[in-house]
Formats: structure tokens, sequence, C-alpha cells
């Protein structure tokens, strides 16, 4: 049945920007993911044709469905069938990404000239069974203005201007899509845009948003995206980052672009960032983060599990609670111990921590490598482990996502051969 909708009410207008989201499911009723945006090409004379949605299926790939192989498109569900094709979607010359491409970009009315700016476009099948974007959402633009005026839905024809330049573009509407997703699935989205528009969403982006989406991203993605920032912007950015993330970037934008950078960051951070970067990228040392949760042996029970609460701290980091002497900021005093979170649980609020710390797991110097450091963690079932110099001052802890972050391949996010996914499955 080619490219035909059947629907009880007939739907045969979608529009893509409140499509997106919405969950995609086979023939079974199983979920296979979530719709991210649509495809289509420019035709002579004709209203751009859809050729397919991209989907999102786990973990974060994004993939392509041809428009032929939806069955049904009903509000919060997406119905399709036949082959279900893994392969990471890649955008070939030619094709359009809807929602990437167009929304909040700026356009003239074709009779008047009026500016106005793009909040939705609308697919509609025609009587081939063919998906036209027949509709355009639009409100109009205020020169000099925030505001926008009321929306109006316009035939294709009714607009123009759609080669203009990338520059007159806002990204409002595209990151009110994105906004409810993961860091690792923006950064996943990310990397389906142009480099133009991925560099205007970053701007768009706070500082702490953005630092977690840097740090889901590949090394020569996010460096490409880093140089296109002003220096003070990056400079914030990387503040907000975890600082064995920041200074793994700094490694790899030159050693002149990086210290000016760090001359910009705030000195304390600056400082956490040059002393990880003196240590081997596949060291202890280069793996560590210099931010874990320490306290002293006289703090409750009940003050540790409230530090433990703190909702930016990433659940390896809140397993344990790391005691030492004064100074409690790495470089620490001396290294006592650690205190468990499920041992915190079982103990009277009132319990001193240097009363349940675990001394029986060693903890590792900065210079043991990265088979050294993955065998101790599978040897003892660990999630983190503390980083100690040799006058057993805390320096950082090695957590478990950062061991995995170097066992895998470098392109592992965005790995095109399907291997995370397994095969090619058929829906029936």
């Amino acid at each position: 049945m080619s490219g035909a909708i059947n629907l009880s009410n007939r739907i045969n207008r979608v529009f893509i920007a409140r499509l997106s989201g919405t969950s995609v499911f086979d023939p079974a009723g199983d979920q296979v993911g979530k719709v991210r945006d649509a495809i289509a090409t420019l035709q002579t004379g004709s209203a751009p044709r859809i050729l397919g949605l991209i989907v999102e299926v786990p973990p974060r790939r994004r993939i392509f469905i041809p428009i032929t192989r939806v069955t049904s498109i009903e509000p919060g569900t997406v119905v399709i069938t036949g082959l279900l094709n893994v392969r990471r979607f890649q955008q070939r010359p030619g094709e359009l990404l809807v929602l990437g491409e167009f929304l909040d970009r700026a356009i003239n009315l074709s009779e008047t000239g009026e500016r106005v700016v793009i909040e939705d476009i609308a697919m509609e099948q025609n009587r081939r069974g063919d998906w036209l974007l027949n509709k355009v959402s639009v409100s109009r633009k205020h020169s000099g203005l925030r505001r926008r005026g009321p929306s109006m839905t316009l035939d294709w024809n009714e607009v123009s201007d759609f080669t203009i330049s990338e520059t007159d573009r806002g990204v409002s509407n595209l990151l009110s899509t994105l906004a409810s997703l993961h860091a690792a699935d923006l950064a996943s989205a990310l990397q389906n845009l142009s480099m133009h528009r991925r560099i205007e969403v970053a701007r768009a982006l706070d500082d702490e948003r953005l630092a977690d989406v840097l740090e889901e991203m590949n090394e020569e993605e996010r460096v490409a995206l880093i140089a296109q920032l002003e220096g003070e912007r990056a400079a914030d950015v990387l503040g907000e980052m975890d600082p064995d993330d920041a200074a793994d970037l700094l490694r790899e934008v030159g050693s002149e672009k990086a210290e000016t950078l760090l001359q910009l960051m705030e000195p304390e951070d600056a400082e956490d960032v040059r002393r990880l970067m003196t240590y081997e990228d596949y060291s202890a040392g280069g793996m560590m983060t210099t931010e874990p949760i320490v306290l002293a042996a006289d703090n409750t029970v009940a003050e540790a599990l409230a530090a433990l609460r703190e909702s930016e701290i990433t659940p390896a980091l809140a397993s344990q609670i790391y005691v030492t002497r004064a100074p409690y900021e790495t470089p620490t005093g001396k290294f006592l111990g650690i205190a468990h979170f499920q041992r915190l649980l079982r103990e009277p609020p009132a319990t001193l921590l240097g009363a349940v710390i675990d001394t029986e797991n060693e903890a590792l110097s900065a210079d043991k490598n990265l088979a050294e450091i993955s065998s101790y963690f599978a040897t003892y079932n660990l999630v983190a482990v503390p980083i100690i110099d040799s006058n057993d001052r805390l320096l950082g802890v090695v957590t478990v996502d950062d061991v995995l972050d170097h066992l895998l391949p470098e392109n592992w996010r965005n790995a095109n051969d399907g291997h995370l996914m397994g095969r090619t499955e058929t829906l029936s």
C-alpha cells in the first residue's frame, strides 16, 4: 500500500514539530523508538515530498524509516511495518531535515514580501498517496523586537525564498523540540545538523546544558564546536564541565588555544583542569574526576546522606563518600577510607563517618594504566575507585563510566556499522 495512511479519523495533515517525540510501534504493539524529524526532497514547481521519518531507537541511534512503511499516524502513536534497517541515518545530497533546516527560518510572503518566521510545517497526503509539505505555520517577525505576532497557516506557495542564508534564523522552536532530550540524545541530534545550525543551537543553550552535551559528544565534534564559541563563552562552558572532560577537550584544541581558554576560566576551575592535563590520557590521573564528595570523619551519617542528595552528582559518585583529614578539597589531607551508600542507609543518622568507613579496598596511584584500572574494577565489582598520591592524599576518583569511555572504540558514540544494535530485524 504505497504511502497510504489508513485511519478511521482520516488524518491527512500532520505537523512535523508536533509529531516530534511521538512513539513509534511495530504491528505487534512493541515500541521501536520515537520520531525526531522528517526527511524531504525539493521538487521543481511543487511542494517538497516527504521521503520518510527519522526515528531514534535505543541506544540513541537515529535511523531512517521510509514513509511507505508508515501505516498509521494517530495522536501519540506512529505504526510502521516491514524491515527495520538499524544502520545509522546519513543525510544524502538533496535531502532536507524538515525541523533541522526549516524550523525558525525567516522567509518572505510571496505577495507582500513581508518577513515571517516558520513555527511548524505540515505534511499532507495527496490522491496518489505521496506526502508533501503543503502547509507552513508562521508568525510575523517584528523588526528589532523579540516578540512575534500571531501565528497563521499558509499554503506552501504563499511563502518564498527558501534558499535564504542560514544566518537569518533563530532557534527557539527547534530548541523547544529538543528541550526534553537527555544530554546524550541532544548530542546525537546535533550531529545531524549542519555546522552553522549546530553552532546556533550551542549558543542558545545555557552554559550548564551545553557543558553536559559536550561531554556526550565525540572528541572531533566537540573540539570543532568549542572552536566556534567566543573565548569567554567557551571558558564558561569548560568551567561547567567535569574537570576530566574539560582536560580531555583542551588536550585536543592545541596548547596555545588551551592556554588562552585556561586564562579565561575561573582560577579554581582552571587549577583542577591544569592538574589533570599533566597526566597521561589513559592513566588513572588522566581519567579521574577531581570533584568527589569528601567529608571529615566527624561528619554524621545524616550529613553524608544530605550531600548525596545533590541532583548534579552522578550515580557513580553518589555511591560512596570519601573520608579524609583537612583540607577537604582535592588534593585533600590524608585519605582515611570510604563510606558506602548502602552502609549509610543502615546506620543511625547521628553515627559518625569515622565509625563506618571501609578501609579494606585499596586506593590506586595516579600512574596506573587502563588495563590495571579495569582489572581492579572487575575483580572487586566496583563503580568508583579513589586515586591517591605518595603522601596518601586523595587526588580524585575514577568512576566506571570513565573506564568505559576509554575501553570502547573512539567512535562508539556514532558508529555506523550497527554493532551496538545487533542486527536488522523484520517487523511483522
